[in-house]
């Protein structure tokens, strides 16, 4: 192994530990807090969480053993399992993602009508469709033999190994991505950005409420002043840095990834081995940040975490305190 490869197994060791850790936690927090659970979006973010945690443990091992070993992680058959869980999580978790922002469209735009237009029953529809697009695309690439163990991205994915076969991968592979990335990221952008919109036009009402208030306030404080415009300044700015986060960290860590998939359908132009991994790592670190992206940093989530925490120390601290009676009691002398 030279340098790089070795930078890179680190890095995949990393994506492994921090995706299992703060997904645990998600679900811990789901099955916490009641509250979460009765929410239609904890129903797409308890299937994005199984996504990357099955992720976690299924594939991301065996890349790292592909990397470390430079051979294919067990036999053909075995590949093809991983192969297919790969392709059907990968997509799940994309489609889950554009799951939860037409959640967010509707919750914003229509807020009187959100209730109506998205019950749990409306919720369980969406994920149906969700798992049937991700079975379907991952059993037709199954069946067709077009999964297996790529060299370039040192995992088992879809890979066509057979030159007869090489128009059909063409075409599949473009399909997939364009009924999965591409559709997921339009998804993105129409209702986030839609969600934007009508957040720019709240803030600009509020702005106006606001300076009328400072016109009317004569006599207010200059440092009062003075944060009223800070504040008006950050609640301008935080809507356009949530919605970056949602479309940004999805570009950041799927598109490298379908791009070169879509490049290497061009045998004329080479690709560089240590890329392929760095863009399959790319994807792998889009289920360690997505717990902070969906949920650990809303407050529903650092309250609930709060409380378990709280509850353990609260815990251990009658067990500490329980104990030193205990010993105390043992150690009264006994009358003769």
């Amino acid at each position: 192994m030279d340098t790089a490869e070795v930078i890179l197994s680190v890095l995949v060791v990393v994506i492994i530990i921090v995706s299992l850790l703060s997904n645990v936690l998600v679900l811990i927090c789901f099955l916490y807090n009641p509250e979460i659970r009765k929410q239609v979006p904890g129903l797409f973010n308890l299937n994005l969480t199984f996504c990357n945690l099955l992720l976690t443990v299924s594939n991301m091992p065996l890349t790292l053993v592909g990397l470390v070993s430079q051979a294919q992680p067990g036999g053909d058959g075995f590949c093809q399992v991983v192969g297919f869980l790969e392709t059907f999580l990968s997509t799940n978790s994309m489609l889950s993602m554009a799951a939860l922002s037409i959640d967010r469209w509707i919750a914003v735009v229509f807020p009187l009508r959100y209730h109506s237009k998205m019950r749990h029953k409306d919720a369980a529809f969406v994920l149906g469709y969700t798992w049937v697009h991700s079975v379907s695309f991952s059993t037709v690439a199954a069946c067709l033999s077009w999964v297996g163990y790529h060299r370039l991205y040192a995992s088992c994915t879809l890979a066509n190994p057979r030159a007869n076969s090489r128009t059909q991968f063409v075409i599949f592979t473009v399909f997939f991505h364009s009924f999965t990335f591409l559709l997921s990221f339009i998804v993105l952008c129409f209702t986030y950005l839609k969600v934007l919109k009508v957040a720019r036009f709240h803030c600009k009402r509020i702005d106006v409420i606001t300076m009328q208030t400072l016109v009317l306030l004569v006599d207010i404080h200059p440092s009062v002043r003075q944060r009223c415009l800070e504040e008006q300044k950050r609640r301008r700015q935080r809507a356009t840095k949530k919605i970056s986060t949602f479309i940004g960290t999805f570009m950041l860590c799927f598109a490298p990834y379908v791009i070169t998939r879509i490049v290497e359908l061009f045998p004329a132009v080479p690709i560089n081995p240590h890329w392929g991994i760095v863009s399959k790592c790319l994807t792998y670190s889009k289920a360690a940040c997505d717990p902070f992206v969906y949920s650990l940093l809303r407050h529903q989530y650092k309250k609930t975490c709060t409380d378990i925490i709280n509850r353990l120390l609260k815990r251990s601290s009658l067990n500490a305190s329980g104990r030193r009676q205990e010993n105390q009691g043992n150690s009264i002398p006994t009358a003769n």
